[in-house]
């Protein structure tokens, strides 16, 4: 069944339930208010420090977006974009796409103006809406954008070339509109990148979404009873695959906004979370404040916190070590996925293998996966090759892009593109990455990006980008630069010409060395791996 059915089960049967809450640190109050009504928040805005809605108010707001898309001419098909930073009217905007028939387009955050326009044009989007945090990106290129796009702003003042959300949202009905949706009608496009930076659009169907909802229930024991926190941006497939688990149980979700120790205690605290989605670096902060005695367990009510899971990058053996003394009752989890597999859990640790931490795990609920030599055929335990997976969850294709398609959908295999090897136990170890792309803290970097925007600098003949492995960020960028003849210059420099590109695509470590190429003039990565001690990150990690 699609995906929007689950929506309307938990308005029926649990519709004065809390569905979701948003919790911002930020925002400061004198006094902390619990909202039970949406339409009070609207109408008072100083009160955003805790926001929550019901499954009933949810729906009743997904309802209305469909309605306002419908009024506008949207139909089954068409493309709806979604550019927002994580609040209450995220979910409530992205099922509201879905029941229309039309695609929800979820995009990064992170993107400039040029990509935002890129990622618009190549899903061939029909509607944007957009947060106050986008207004002047958007604003760039809405000359470019706005002629043939409808743009709706979800915030407080309307800027001119937009028009206002709330106000035409709040006039609409909340009666479901009557859209019959199928299992293999499209659903959604999400954006990956390879090495060359350049993003696909990748896309999902409705059994697509569907089964990401199974397999984190089936992998997380998930009951009604749970309350999973969510800190990760909802745009990626990670966190919103994750809260498909309790949208398919019913249960409690915290949007929390703010990555502090403090503030995730704080909020697992007072919201009683049981399910703690975590990245390396913010478990690895929660530690360090545990040991400097920042963070104190016996001052927070963390006894009902059963599971702590990570995924988005390599997680090291030492941090679980360290992570169980002090807290020996939590089950730990870990997934691995693709945009392309619909997210998390095509390959998961399972909650009872610690004893195999630093492996990604085994097949997930539904899955298949195999290592397979160049040629397709499985190698045998212990060799290494390409992990490919199989099952529900795998992309329709990458949208108007056949050969791209073809190139990562055989027999309808997902290759991957990492490299791996398969235990006696038959549990999965990443070795490599057979792509150049940068995991930092969760977030992937493309080198060739980096490169391009370095190779502008006047002093600079030629540069490349690779990961180096950090304890924190699980990697993070080193730029080896080679600077033309009898030109000088620092890493000062370097590092202020970079300012004009976003904060996390900055190069962390700067190495002044030749740059190698091969006869046909491609840069040697791995002889930079191996020159930089690079070489298998995962796998150095693992071994921690």
């Amino acid at each position: 069944m699609p995906i929007t059915d689950l929506l309307v089960h938990n308005a029926n049967q649990f519709g004065n339930d809390v569905a979701l809450v948003e919790i911002n640190p930020d925002v400061k109050e004198k006094k902390r208010v619990t909202w039970r009504d949406y339409e009070l928040i609207e109408t008072n805005p100083i009160c955003h420090y805790r926001r929550e809605i019901t499954w009933q108010v949810f729906d009743e707001k997904a309802n209305r977006v469909a309605n306002l898309l419908l009024s506008r001419g949207i139909q089954k098909g068409d493309k709806v974009a979604i550019l927002m930073m994580n609040c209450l009217e995220w979910l409530p905007i992205y099922f509201g796409i879905l029941k229309t028939g039309a695609l929800a387009v979820p995009m990064n955050f992170r993107f400039d103006a040029e990509e935002i326009k890129y990622c618009l044009d190549l899903s061939e989007t029909d509607v944007l809406f957009f947060g106050p945090e986008f207004i002047g990106r958007i604003e760039e290129i809405v000359d470019d954008i706005g002629e043939k796009r409808i743009l709706f702003f979800v915030g407080g003042t309307c800027p001119t070339f937009a028009e206002p959300y709330d106000n035409l949202v709040n006039n609409c009905s909340s009666v479901a509109p009557n859209i019959i949706l199928d299992d293999k009608d499209d659903a959604a496009i999400y954006f990956s990148s390879g090495t060359t930076g350049f993003p696909k659009a990748i896309l999902h169907n409705h059994e697509s979404l569907m089964h990401a909802a199974k397999v984190e229930q089936n992998h997380h024991a998930q009951t009604k009873n749970d309350v999973f926190l969510c800190i990760p941006p909802l745009y990626h497939t990670g966190a919103k695959m994750h809260w498909f688990g309790s949208l398919l149980t019913g249960g409690k979700a915290v949007l929390l906004k703010g990555v502090t120790p403090k503030t995730i205690f704080e909020t697992v605290s007072n919201e009683g979370c049981t399910i703690v989605w975590l990245l390396v670096p913010w478990a690895q902060d929660i530690l360090l404040a545990l040991d400097r005695g920042e963070l104190k367990i016996e001052d927070y009510k963390l006894s009902q916190w059963r599971l702590m899971h990570i995924g988005a990058q390599p997680v090291p053996q030492s941090l679980i070590k360290r992570w169980k003394e002090y807290f020996p009752n939590h089950k730990y989890d870990t997934n691995y996925g693709l945009s392309e597999s619909i997210g998390p859990g095509c390959v998961h640790l399972g909650m009872d293998n610690i004893e195999k931490v630093g492996a990604i795990g085994i097949p997930g609920y539904g899955w298949e996966a195999k290592i397979v030599d160049t040629e397709g055929v499985e190698v045998a335990k212990g060799e290494v090759g390409e992990l490919i997976v199989k099952g529900p969850g795998v992309m329709t294709c990458y949208y108007n892009d056949p050969e791209a398609t073809a190139n990562t959908l055989k027999d309808g295999w997902l290759f991957t593109g990492d490299m791996a090897e398969m235990d006696e136990d038959g549990f999965i170890y990443l070795v490599d990455r057979k792509k150049d792309v940068i995991i930092s803290g969760g977030e992937n970097i493309y080198p060739v990006q980096i490169e391009n925007f370095l190779s502008k600098f006047s002093k600079i003949k030629d540069v490349a980008v690779i990961g180096l492995a950090d304890e924190r960020l699980g990697e993070i960028t080193a730029a080896i630069i080679e600077l033309n003849p009898d030109t000088e210059c620092t890493e000062e420099e370097i590092q202020e010409f970079c300012k004009t590109l976003p904060r996390y695509k900055r190069p962390k470590k700067i190495i002044f060395a030749e740059v190698p190429r091969n006869a046909t003039g491609k840069i040697e990565k791995p002889k930079l791996r191996e020159r930089y001690h690079s070489t298998n990150l995962v796998d150095a990690q693992n071994r921690g």
